[in-house]
């Protein structure tokens, strides 16, 4: 099997905190959900284990949980 191609996630903000993206991107439907899988280990950020649900992502970063893999860009740039 390939690798998981990445799903675009476009930020209106300058950032958005780790537990805010599982739940914008329909991962999670609770705030506790995506502290349970954070704290789990089972979300990395730009490839490394992230443990802290406030992590401020920005356009650039990547997240992968549950096989799926999310990358950030500004608003702007997504046209």
């Amino acid at each position: 099997m390939g690798k998981t191609l990445p799903t675009p996630v476009s930020l209106s903000t300058p950032y958005i905190t780790l537990g805010q993206l599982l739940k914008y991107a329909s991962v999670v439907d609770e705030g506790s959900e995506a502290k349970r899988l954070i704290v789990a280990g089972e979300v990395k950020v730009n490839g490394e284990t992230e443990t802290r649900r406030g992590r401020k992502l920005r356009p650039g970063d990547a997240v992968e949980v549950r096989g799926r893999v999310f990358a950030l860009t500004a608003e702007d740039e997504a046209s």
